[in-house]
């Protein structure tokens, strides 16, 4: 299930980060709020967070934002080397339920922030049944199936 939750965000993850517009990694949520690409950036440190969580380390570390592109590229990298770790089959050092309510929950609400910021930046995407969505375990980068049944 912790498989299958990763390639759901990547797949919500993608449709977030596809196709914005230039500039809008720093586009702000207000005063004092991250950036949309401090937000991506936080992400990609929550997989090489939980990467070393079921490895038995939780080590944590802040990386300096990328340029957009560059980030996207981070993120969809650090899901792809968890995925792998958990596809491996090797035990998990930490609980998979504590893995799941820290990094992979964390992202999840990301996800959404982002989402957000496309719309509040004149650029939003498109809703989506999801439940329809192709969403395939071991499927988490960047390159998903196309929405099966998107809505205004």
């Amino acid at each position: 299930m912790l498989r299958h939750t990763v390639a759901t965000l990547a797949y919500r993850a993608g449709k977030a980060v596809r196709g914005a517009p230039e500039g809008f990694g720093d586009f702000p949520a207000g005063e004092g709020g991250r950036t949309a690409v401090q937000i991506l950036a936080h992400m990609g440190d929550l997989f090489d967070w939980a990467l070393t969580m079921v490895d038995g380390e939780a080590v944590w570390t802040d990386a300096a934002p990328l340029p957009w592109d560059q980030e996207v590229a981070r993120f969809f990298a650090a899901l792809e080397r968890f995925d792998a770790r958990l596809a491996a089959g090797r035990p998990l050092a930490n609980a998979a339920t504590k893995v799941f309510a820290g990094p992979v929950a964390d992202a999840l609400t990301h996800t959404g922030q982002i989402a957000m910021l496309r719309r509040m930046a004149g650029a939003k995407i498109r809703g989506e049944s999801y439940f329809r969505a192709d969403i395939v375990t071991g499927r988490v980068g960047l390159e998903q199936a196309p929405p099966r049944r998107e809505f205004d």
